[in-house]
């Protein structure tokens, strides 16, 4: 019944945001029966429907027509959501347009001195007969109607064009595939010989009906080509099954690191099924760390299952993972989501690793993002833990980031006794 009743309330928003959005950029901007006025009609019916498509595609149809469907579906949710800020934007440049250029109040009329003698105005010249005034109006005049169909016209191309460049420049970001960064973390366990440790950190890679093999290939190329001592993929692989996007993840085969690659899982793996995902990719030589702990030469990694495998039974154990430990070594704990942070406090670990928040991916989301995770991007401290998030390295949804531009981070370990 909540779940209905959700869906409902989205469907009555999307519909009432859609019909705001025809309203700004059509009906204001076009005549009854224009060529605009039915194209415009035509494509705010259709986008909608390729959206809704695109969203609930992935479980019912195949990838190769899912594509079809997330391309236009996917890129129409950004630009809605761009478009809408544009517009309510111009709610409030409008009035000061229609202002401008209306014409001054006329002058109130001087009284006129009569000569003792002559005739009064009135037999003068008769006034014309009153004639009642808006008071609205009264000071400045009503608006020019065409100058009203200028306005209309000039907030809408406005938003149109703002929207598209700010939606283009995110995609291209997405496209181009994720940039380095770099991060420096002092851990007071770790010993001074392993001062300088690197590890890449690569999360929400996202693999499906737009983003697929060339993007991987990318992101294998950029971590090989800073040569880390290990490498970590935190959750968010893909969105699909083995056999829609194996052949997507084959590159991560090619990854290289002294210590070698780490996989945990996210979320979305337990959408497509995360078993066959987690043979898959330990067939391509990236190791699964399932609720366990492997002990390298300075430090031991640990990796969590996703919150969202408690539905199957496959939660997060992390007794399993960080129990009897040697708790003078320093541990890393790769977790996808944040939240994991606060059973990482209480079981000693020294840095946990996680994506999921995106950075908010579209602003202004990352402060909705902020709302369900203690961070949502960068490094910080929760008591002896240091947390760090990546913004990860793909997109889900629209192909599009904005104020959150995807990255692989470098992390580099310092050791306080060096």
């Amino acid at each position: 019944m909540m779940i209905a009743l959700v869906l409902l309330v989205a469907v009555a928003l999307l519909t009432l945001v859609h019909w705001y959005v025809w309203r700004r950029t059509v009906r204001d901007v076009a005549a009854p029966g224009s060529a605009w006025r039915r194209i415009g009609t035509g494509l705010l019916v259709l986008l909608p429907l390729l959206s809704l498509g695109a969203l609930i595609g992935g479980r019912a149809l195949p990838l190769a027509v899912e594509r079809w469907l997330a391309w236009p579906g996917y890129l129409w949710l950004a630009v809605l959501l761009y478009l809408v800020l544009a517009l309510l934007v111009g709610e409030a440049v409008r009035p000061v347009l229609l202002r401008l250029g209306r014409p001054k109040p006329a002058a109130r009329p001087q009284p006129v001195a009569v000569a003792p003698g002559a005739p009064a105005a009135a037999e003068r010249d008769p006034a014309p007969p009153a004639v009642e005034r808006d008071p609205s109006t009264a000071r400045t005049g009503p608006a020019d109607p065409s100058r009203r169909l200028l306005v209309a016209r000039g907030v809408a191309v406005a938003a149109g064009a703002t929207a598209a460049a700010v939606v283009g420049n995110g995609a291209y970001g997405v496209l181009r595939g994720p940039r380095l960064k770099q991060v420096t973390v002092p851990l007071a366990k770790l010993p001074r010989q392993a001062h300088g440790y690197r590890i890449a950190v690569v999360s929400d890679i996202h693999l499906g009906p737009i983003l697929g093999r060339a993007h991987t290939q990318r992101i294998v190329d950029t971590i090989n080509s800073t040569q880390p001592d290990l490498i970590t993929i935190v959750g968010d692989l893909v969105d699909g099954t083995v056999p829609e996007l194996g052949a997507a993840a084959e590159p991560l085969a090619r990854l290289r690191a002294r210590d070698g690659a780490y996989f945990v899982t996210g979320n979305h793996e337990y959408f497509s099924g995360a078993a066959p995902w987690v043979e898959f990719v330990r067939e391509l030589g990236v190791h699964p760390l399932e609720n366990a702990r492997t002990e390298l030469a300075h430090f031991d990694l640990a990796g969590v299952n996703d919150i969202a495998g408690t539905a199957e039974g496959q939660g997060p154990d992390y007794d399993r993972a960080l129990g009897d430990r040697d708790a003078r070594r320093a541990a890393v704990l790769m977790a996808h989501q944040p939240v994991a942070v606060h059973e990482a406090v209480r079981r000693g670990v020294d840095l946990q690793l996680s994506g999921h928040t995106h950075g908010g991916q579209l602003w202004p989301g990352n402060y909705l993002a902020a709302l369900a995770n203690p961070t949502v991007a960068g490094l910080e401290r929760y008591g002896d833990t240091q947390l760090y998030v990546t913004r990860g390295a793909g997109a889900w949804g629209p192909p599009v980031r904005v104020g959150a531009p995807s990255d692989i981070t470098i992390v580099t370990l310092a050791s306080r006794q060096a």
